[in-house]
């Protein structure tokens, strides 16, 4: 696929910085996500259905954007999710998340929306929505098929 505008709409990498990347790529592979070839010991990468996903020390993304490296906030303005094909399968990847080392930040439960829904923090903080939209089919790899 080739880009037809001069700023595609695509999200091709998610890079979290991370304060032990040790540490929170074994978070990542306990969820069972797999560790590319790619990897460096100084990036990890993980493959999603229609991403990747990059582990970099905090400090060294922060200098590469050019920005401060501390006086992060408590609350960035950012959440990544997964979106689950049921409410069980919510359910089950949070215990899954929960046991690699997650904290829960709010348990799933029905949403105003029609959905169901929770969110944790990984190691360093950063938050996870694990949802069910009942309103979104998937693709065959596990892509969501929004509607045009």
């Amino acid at each position: 696929m080739t880009a037809t505008t001069p700023f595609p709409a695509r999200l091709s990498i998610v890079t979290l910085g991370v304060t032990d990347l040790d540490r929170s790529a074994r978070f990542y592979e306990a969820l069972g996500w797999r560790r590319s070839s790619a990897s460096s010991p100084s990036i990890v990468w993980f493959r999603t259905a229609d991403s990747v996903l990059g582990l970099f020390p905090h400090d060294e993304l922060a200098a590469d954007a050019g920005v401060p490296s501390a006086g992060e906030p408590a609350f960035r303005g950012v959440t990544l999710a997964v979106n689950l094909e049921s409410t069980a399968a919510v359910d089950t990847a949070l215990e899954t998340a929960v046991s690699a080392g997650a904290i829960v930040v709010k348990a799933p439960a029905a949403t105003h929306w029609g959905g169901y829904s929770g969110y944790f923090e990984d190691p360093d903080g950063h938050l996870w929505e694990l949802a069910h939209n009942p309103f979104f089919a998937f693709t065959e790899d596990g892509s969501l098929d929004l509607p045009n």
